[in-house]
C-alpha cells in the first residue's frame, strides 16, 4: 500500500502532529508499506527517516495551503490512500478528490471551531460551547458548510478521542460507521531508557536543585491558556516556577503578563526545544501542568503519564480520557486560576498523592501502545484503499 500522509507541522516544530506523523510513518513502513509525507514545517530539508518528507516553508497562511494544494496534487498520483492530519483540510482532500485516490482524515479538532475562535467571530466560546449554536454570521456558517463537505468527500475519519467522535456524529450529522475512534498512541522513549532521576535530570538541564518546578509543554496559541498559569503562579510560594516548553503567537503577550504580575524571573519560555531533551524536562518536574480551553487528546499529556510526572490538566475535551481526576492526577476548570493553584499547592506538598498518581498514570499505559493503536490506523487506511485484511 502507497500511503501519502499530509500535517500541518513537522518535527523540528513542536506539536501533536509533528510527533504522531513520524511515528505512524516509521509503523507502516515496517510493515512493508510506502509512505511520503508533506508538511508545513521550518526545516527545509527533513532528513534521518525511513520515508522522503516535503516541506512547505513558513509563509502567508494562504500561500502555504495554495502550495500545499499543488504539491498534493502532484504528487498523489500513483497512492492507493492519503492520509489528511490537517483539521483545516479542504485543499488537501480537494486535491486527493480531483486525482481520484481515497482519503481518510484524522480529526484532532472541530477545524471550523478553530478558525472561528482564532479570527474572533464567536467570542470566547469554547469548542462545547459552539456546537449547535446559531451566531448568525455568514463566516461561521460558511466555515461549518465547507467543513461537512470535506468530511463527506473522505472515504473514512478517525477521531483521536471520543470526546470528538461524539461531536461529528451528533452535532455534524457524520454517519457513525464513517467514523471510528483510535486513541493517539504514546510516541516517546522506552520509560526504562530515561533513567535520570528528577535530580539528574535538573543537573544536566542546569535547573536550580533547590526550586519546585512546574512545567508546560505546548503550542503558544489562545487556548492554551499558559496565562492562567502564570496567573496560578502568582498564588504559589517563591521557590516554584514555570518552565514553558513550546512557541507561538501569544508568547510576547505572556511574557509581558508574567513581568506585570512580577514574574518575569520565575516564568521561563524556553521556545521550541529539541525533542530529544522534551523527556529530561519531563523528569525534572514536580508537576506537569496542562490547562488548555481545547485538547482532542493529549500527546503530551501520553508521554507525561509514561514518564511518571504527576498531572493537574484541565476539565475539558478529550483530557478525561486520559486522566482519571483523583486517581491518575487533578482536572481543574482552565478559566480558574485560583483552582489551578490549589491543585498545584496540593501536590506539591503530599509526596504520597504524586507517587500515587505516577503509579496510576503508568498503570494506564497499555491503552495507548503504538503497536495496538496504529495496527488500527493501518487497518482503516488499508479498507479506504480496498486492500483485503
Amino acid at each position: 500500500m502507497r500511503v501519502l500522509i499530509t500535517s500541518p507541522i513537522f518535527p523540528p516544530d513542536l506539536g501533536g502532529p509533528s510527533t504522531y506523523v513520524p511515528s505512524i510513518g516509521r509503523f507502516l513502513v515496517e510493515r512493508g508499506h510506502e509512505v511520503k509525507v508533506v508538511a508545513f514545517c521550518s526545516d527545509p530539508n527533513p532528513s534521518g527517516y525511513p520515508f522522503p518528507v516535503v516541506s512547505i516553508p513558513r509563509g502567508p497562511l494562504p500561500v502555504r495551503y495554495l502550495k500545499a494544494f499543488w504539491r498534493v496534487l502532484r504528487e498523489v498520483k500513483g497512492f492507493d490512500v492519503v492520509y489528511v492530519q490537517e483539521h483545516l483540510a479542504l485543499l488537501h482532500v480537494l486535491a486527493a478528490k480531483l486525482r481520484g485516490v481515497p482519503v481518510v482524515i484524522r480529526i484532532m479538532v472541530d477545524g471550523s471551531w478553530e478558525i472561528a475562535h482564532r479570527k474572533g467571530w464567536i467570542g470566547d466560546d469554547t469548542i462545547t460551547d459552539y456546537q449547535g449554536k446559531d451566531y448568525g454570521d455568514w463566516r461561521v456558517n460558511l466555515t461549518r458548510y465547507l467543513q461537512r463537505k470535506w468530511w463527506g468527500w473522505c472515504t473514512r475519519i478517525i477521531s483521536c478521542s471520543d470526546f470528538l467522535r461524539n461531536i461529528l456524529v451528533e452535532t455534524y450529522g457524520v454517519p457513525g460507521d464513517k467514523v471510528r475512534r483510535i486513541f493517539n498512541a504514546y510516541h516517546g522513549p522506552d520509560p526504562d531508557s530515561v533513567s535520570e532521576s528528577r535530580d539528574e535530570a535538573r543537573a544536566k538541564l542546569g535547573l536550580d536543585p533547590a526550586k519546585r518546578y512546574l512545567l508546560s509543554i505546548n503550542r503558544l496559541m489562545g487556548w492554551k491558556r499558559v496565562d492562567g498559569v502564570i496567573e496560578a503562579l502568582s498564588e504559589l510560594p517563591e521557590d516554584v516556577e514555570l518552565v514553558v516548553c513550546g512557541d507561538g503567537d501569544m508568547e510576547e503577550a505572556w511574557k509581558a503578563l508574567a513581568a506585570e504580575r512580577g514574574l518575569a524571573a520565575r516564568v521561563h519560555f524556553l521556545g521550541n526545544v529539541p525533542h530529544a531533551k522534551i523527556p529530561l524536562y519531563i523528569r525534572a518536574a514536580d508537576v506537569f501542568v496542562l490547562n488548555s480551553l481545547y485538547e482532542g487528546l493529549s500527546h503530551t499529556l501520553l508521554e507525561v503519564q509514561a514518564l511518571g510526572t504527576p498531572i493537574v490538566a484541565s476539565r475539558v475535551c478529550g483530557n478525561p480520557e486520559v486522566v482519571v481526576d483523583g486517581e491518575s492526577g487533578l482536572l481543574v476548570e482552565p478559566r480558574d486560576s485560583r483552582e489551578l493553584a490549589e491543585a498545584v499547592r496540593k501536590l506539591l506538598s503530599d509526596s504520597v498523592l504524586r507517587a500515587r498518581f505516577s503509579a496510576a498514570g503508568l498503570a494506564q499505559r497499555p491503552r495507548f501502545l503504538r503497536e495496538e493503536t496504529f495496527a488500527e490506523v493501518q487497518s482503516v487506511l488499508e479498507a479506504a484503499a480496498g486492500f483485503p485484511r
